[in-house]
This record gives structure tokens, sequence and C-alpha cells, in this order.
């Protein structure tokens, strides 16, 4: 199991920005696809933006135009570039990797937005 880690969470204001990067630290992957997936308080994992291996991007309804996925050629670090934030973007951010047939999760990083 490959771990990847989550880095870049934090406090911030409503109306502010983050920028969150996923990558696998010590070791040198290329993955096919990379998301963001996160967890609000009280509610269900939902998938907030993927990359996928022809670099198409993919967003929920909720993030479209305020959030941005993106990564390196190498294809082995992507970021997600949060703007305009909101209260309700409050949550556990988790990114994932798709590698030769697996999927592999890194360990989220808390993301806190105040009003």
């Amino acid at each position: 199991q490959v771990q990847l880690v989550e880095s870049g969470g934090g406090l911030a204001q409503a109306g502010g920005s983050l920028e969150l990067t996923c990558a696998s630290p010590g070791k040198v992957f290329s993955w096919n696809s990379m998301a963001w997936y996160r967890q609000r308080p009280g509610k269900e994992q939902e998938l907030v933006a993927q990359i996928t291996s022809r670099e198409e991007t993919i967003y929920a309804d909720s993030v479209k135009g305020r959030f941005t996925i993106s990564r390196d050629s190498a294809k082995t670090t992507s970021y997600l570039q949060m703007n305009s934030l909101k209260p309700e973007d409050t949550a556990v951010y988790v990114c994932s990797g798709d590698r030769l047939g697996h999927i592999h999760w890194g360990q989220g990083t808390q993301v806190t937005v105040s009003s």
C-alpha cells in the first residue's frame, strides 16, 4: 500500500483561499488518476474533484468555479486550489490516487473556514 500524504490544510476565513497538496513522501509514483474527497461534519464522504488519466477534470457542483484540481507533469503530485471558501467547505479533505488498478488514500487534512 502506497501512502499518500496531504498538506496545506488549516484555517481560512470565508472568501479566502487555501491550496492542498497530495504526494507520496520518499517515493516517486506516477498516478493514472488522482482525486480529492471531503467529509463534512455529519455527512458522507463526497468527491470534490478528480483529474483523469486523460487530464480531464471533474468537479462537484458545489465547488465548480471555485476549486481547481491540477497535478505536475510527472503525475506524482496533485493540488487542489480552493478559492472563495465558504463555511460549508469545512471538512476533512482526503486525496486518492489510482495506480495499477488499485486506489490508494491519504489520511486527510482538516480545512476549517470561519464566517
